[in-house]
């Protein structure tokens, strides 16, 4: 067999398995979308069926946020104990059956039970996706991979509604979950096939009580990761608000239908797509702190404009949803770069860093579903402004992380420089 022959077909293999890796942890991190967005249009079916209040059913949605977000604390510290993969599979398998058993709910309470079950399985695909890649990668090769995965996560939130309404004004709202529970199914014998365990046994961490919370310790009394995970959460959290706000946008502001989610959802969707491959084709090329500058140029631009169109004009389509779509594409710009620089902070627990970044997220995004959103969504001016204060704390948040890393290079520096003077004098 000839050397290049041979060469050739083992990176045609290695492309195509790097291809397979993208789309698992792609459709891993978008089980959490699919988990929100897919039964929003299902809201009002919801209410009627179990003679539930439109806040009774939005508490569906936070008892999903509030287990989510306390178990990434978790999910990110068990894979770097008993392995990537094993970790995944279970907890795809636990929500498969919390969404059977939703599928099968004969109350609201029953309903919201099953949810919180939810909540607790379906973080692991993000929170140890995130993992995965730092395993494999690092620098470019890192920022291009989380590019390609966000770009894909980026379509579930355009996607899953649209299944979702169908789904409700075909065979109601039970149709939903049935579809959750056969693509969490479909899901985990893909996973079972050909998701590797990136995590020898030798790096692994025993998951004993004090090593444990002490590794927490390090990284939630971390000013500069607190920085970067708050800078990414609330940017993000300023499109969030409008998602979970979606069924009062669409039914009560631009009298839409069940069908016509993707009116919304769809903007949001194509900016974070356009976002992420423009992070892919600038990583490399541009540093961090670059990517930020533009990406929050953008986002601070789109969602002061959102706030003058809707103060100044009704909420018509298709203008009112354009600055929006602009801002996501800004966030999504610098999501890659928040997340590995977060990371990178604590390269020997990456998961437990995935874990409470995620945790930073999801807890923001509870806040969002169960505070926030009811109290701006009955006006789009109120769900503009909400949008664009929670970008100014993003960018606040982003400035303090810089300005801590400013000082811990000069103490840095500083320790550095009296070691040398040190060794000088002996």
């Amino acid at each position: 067999m000839h050397p290049a022959s041979s060469t050739k077909r083992s990176s045609a293999a290695s492309a195509s398995a790097l291809r397979t890796l993208a789309w698992l942890l792609a459709a891993l991190s978008a089980l959490g979308p699919f988990s929100i967005d897919t039964y929003l249009p299902s809201f009002r079916d919801i209410g009627r069926s179990f003679n539930a209040s439109p806040l009774l059913v939005q508490q569906t949605l936070t008892a999903y946020m509030l287990p989510f977000a306390a178990m990434t604390l978790w999910q990110g510290a068990l894979s770097d104990t008993y392995g990537r993969r094993r970790v995944t599979l279970v907890m795809l398998a636990a929500f498969a059956l919390a969404s059977l058993g939703c599928f099968c709910a004969w109350s609201i309470g029953i309903l919201i039970g099953f949810r919180v079950l939810q909540g607790v399985s379906a973080g692991a695909g993000m929170i140890i996706g995130r993992a995965i890649v730092r395993d494999l990668f690092d620098g470019v090769e890192a920022r291009r991979l989380m590019s390609r995965i966000v770009v894909v996560f980026a379509i579930a939130p355009a996607v899953a509604p649209i299944i979702g309404g169908w789904l409700q004004v075909w065979f109601g709202w039970r149709s939903v979950f049935a579809f959750l529970t056969l693509f969490a199914t479909t899901l985990w014998f893909a996973c079972w096939k050909a998701l590797p365990e990136t995590l020898a046994p030798d790096q692994r961490h025993p998951l004993r009580p004090r090593p444990l919370l002490q590794g927490y310790w390090k990284v939630l009394s971390s000013g500069r990761f607190l920085a970067l995970a708050f800078a990414l959460a609330l940017s993000f959290s300023a499109v969030f608000v409008y998602i979970v706000s979606a069924p009062a946008f669409l039914f009560n502001i631009l009298h839409r239908s069940e069908t016509e989610f993707v009116l919304l959802l769809g903007p949001i969707s194509a900016g974070m797509m356009a976002g992420t491959w423009l992070a892919g084709r600038i990583a490399g090329q541009w540093s961090n702190p670059k990517t930020l500058a533009v990406a929050y140029s953008i986002m601070a631009l789109t969602a002061a404009g959102n706030v003058v169109l809707h103060w100044s004009r009704p909420a018509l389509l298709p203008w009112c949803l354009m600055p929006l779509a602009g801002y996501v594409l800004g966030s999504a710009l610098a999501m890659p770069s928040l997340t590995l620089m977060a990371l990178d902070l604590f390269p020997h627990r990456r998961g437990m860093a995935s874990s409470c970044q995620g945790f930073v997220q999801t807890v923001a995004n509870a806040l969002i579903a169960a505070l926030v959103a009811p109290a701006v969504w009955d006006t789009a001016h109120r769900l503009s402004g909400a949008a664009l204060v929670l970008f100014a704390m993003s960018a606040a948040t982003l400035l303090i992380y810089f300005g801590l890393q400013r000082l811990n290079a000069r103490s840095l520096a500083s320790v550095n420089s009296n070691a040398q003077s040190g060794a000088a004098t002996g």
